[in-house]
């Protein structure tokens, strides 16, 4: 029986509408024969409680070199153009009278965790987000810190998510049930959402679902 749904932020909830990549640009600033690969980096990135300019210090970019190349000013035209997506409000609405308990695991750097929250139109049960955990999905370490917060089994736990390795594969290795939400209506997965509307009446009104 489901007790608790766990979404991913971005692509589930929540969209930036104006893509700068801060943080692509900060990496290809960095010396080129001490640089991350793009895996190394993503999980620095989404895996440390920093702020932008810890990362830059990090990859040895001075704050200088990220001003002249518009790093930080990408960066809060990306958090100044976040917004939920139209049905997600309405959704996360419905499921909380329905009796289910709401959460967000989602692999973020630090800086977005903020204004996302802002957005939301109320307060989650839990946040589970990777710069706190110190691991990344699909690890199996941040879907044990997912139970742990929402103090449900993971069997006992639906995610939903557009990233299919890390927010249905993951989760189900963990032994957590898993819907993916794929926009552009094609997924792995016979069974599949393609928005965040009618997950309510997937869920039953009991506050559970086999």
């Amino acid at each position: 029986m489901i007790k608790a749904i766990l979404f991913d932020a971005f692509g589930t909830l929540a969209e930036i509408a104006e893509r700068r990549r801060p943080y692509a640009k900060l990496l290809s600033l960095a010396d080129a024969k001490t640089r991350p690969t793009h895996a190394d980096y993503a999980a620095i990135v989404m895996g440390r409680d920093w702020a932008i300019q810890e990362t830059a210090d990090w990859l040895g970019v001075t704050q200088t070199q990220a001003q002249e190349a518009g790093v930080f000013e990408g960066l809060v035209t990306e958090l100044m153009s976040m917004r939920l997506f139209p049905e997600a409000a309405e959704t996360l609405a419905q499921l909380r009278a329905n009796g289910f308990t709401l959460g967000i695991c989602s692999n973020l750097a630090q800086p977005y965790s903020a204004p996302l929250r802002a957005l939301l139109p109320f307060e989650m049960d839990a946040y589970v987000w990777s710069f706190e955990v110190g691991a990344i999905k699909p690890s199996p370490i941040i879907f044990q810190a997912a139970c742990e917060a929402l103090q449900v089994k993971p069997d006992e736990i639906l995610m939903i998510g557009d990233t299919y390795e890390a927010d249905c594969l993951g989760p189900r290795m963990h032994e957590m049930q898993a819907l993916h939400l794929a926009r552009t209506g094609c997924s792995p997965d016979s069974i599949f959402l393609k928005s965040l509307s009618g997950l309510h009446m997937i869920c039953a009104p009991e506050g559970g679902h086999d």
